[in-house]
């Protein structure tokens, strides 16, 4: 199939980008950065946007920066940056993990960061990183700009704080101490489909016991989100098989699996026990 008609519209600053989603937006506008979800939609005759406004040529969006201590992702920055360390330390590397796991290799190609946010698949690799890293993300429009901390940016299935007339124009990550130890785990059908569940998890160890960790669970409920009954299952245990299955029961005891054509709720509450367990044994290596 192919899309159903609409207008094109390609500004070429941060300014007009936003003056056209503040005119366009209310009238069925949408952004396309990569369009490796919207696209595809559209062909499908799923999203029938009335007018499409291309950031891609937008001068600064392409930026990945530190900037302080935080990592600078704007809108148009690519999967396959990542695919080699962005940052220093433990924050490049984990990065470089979870990308390898994005879809297929021409898909991260052209696919953005900032695109997976926007669309708010919960199924998403990069979701579940700003959540559990704890991301905040700077929306622009014709008001001004905002920034909105990652657990208050993800509402639901698809559904993020922006407005209809707001530009998610750049990501910032926390540089993660040097001493992190992280791990990513996630189970799919086959390599390359959407994950039905996916786990990530950091922390740190000090005086023999597992101190900060942050657990993300991702593609098992409506929206990423840290599972904090695990994350007290580990804080002040130490880093052994035995504590992160408890860790990993802790966490599949307080999920609320959604039911879909890929699983049933037991299913997924079963895969969130592995995929919690295998990341955290991954960061113990």
């Amino acid at each position: 199939m192919k899309p159903a008609p609409f207008v094109y519209h390609a500004p070429k600053t941060v300014e007009d980008a936003v003056a056209k989603l503040a005119e366009l937006g209310p009238q069925d506008g949408r952004v396309l950065a990569g369009g490796q979800s919207l696209v595809p939609m559209m062909a499908f005759r799923m999203a029938r946007p009335a007018h499409l406004i291309d950031i891609n040529l937008v001068a600064g969006l392409d930026r990945l920066a530190i900037e302080s201590d935080k990592l600078s992702i704007c809108a148009c920055v690519r999967h396959a940056a990542f695919h080699s360390p962005v940052a220093p330390g433990p924050t490049g590397a984990l990065l470089s993990s979870v990308v390898s796991n994005i879809a297929h290799y021409p898909i991260r190609l052209r696919g953005t960061f900032c695109g997976s946010l926007a669309h708010a698949d919960p199924a998403s690799e990069w979701c579940l990183t700003a959540v559990t890293l704890g991301a905040e993300i700077v929306a622009a429009s014709s008001r001004g700009r905002r920034v909105i901390a990652a657990d208050d940016y993800f509402e639901g299935m698809m559904a993020t704080a922006l407005a209809d007339d707001e530009l998610l124009l750049e990501t910032r990550l926390p540089l993660l101490p040097p001493d992190t130890r992280f791990g990513f785990y996630e189970f799919s059908r086959r390599v390359g489909d959407y994950a039905i569940a996916m786990a990530l998890v950091t922390f740190r160890i000090k005086n023999g016991v597992v101190i900060e960790p942050r657990v993300g669970i991702g593609g098992v409920e409506g929206r990423p989100r840290r599972n904090s009954a695990a994350e007290a299952a580990l804080a002040g245990r130490k880093a052994n098989n035995q504590n992160f299955r408890d860790a990993a029961e802790a966490a599949a005891a307080v999920v609320q699996p959604m039911e879909d054509v890929h699983s049933d709720a037991a299913f997924r509450r079963d895969l969130v026990r592995a995929v919690t367990r295998r990341a955290l044994e991954r960061a113990a290596t």
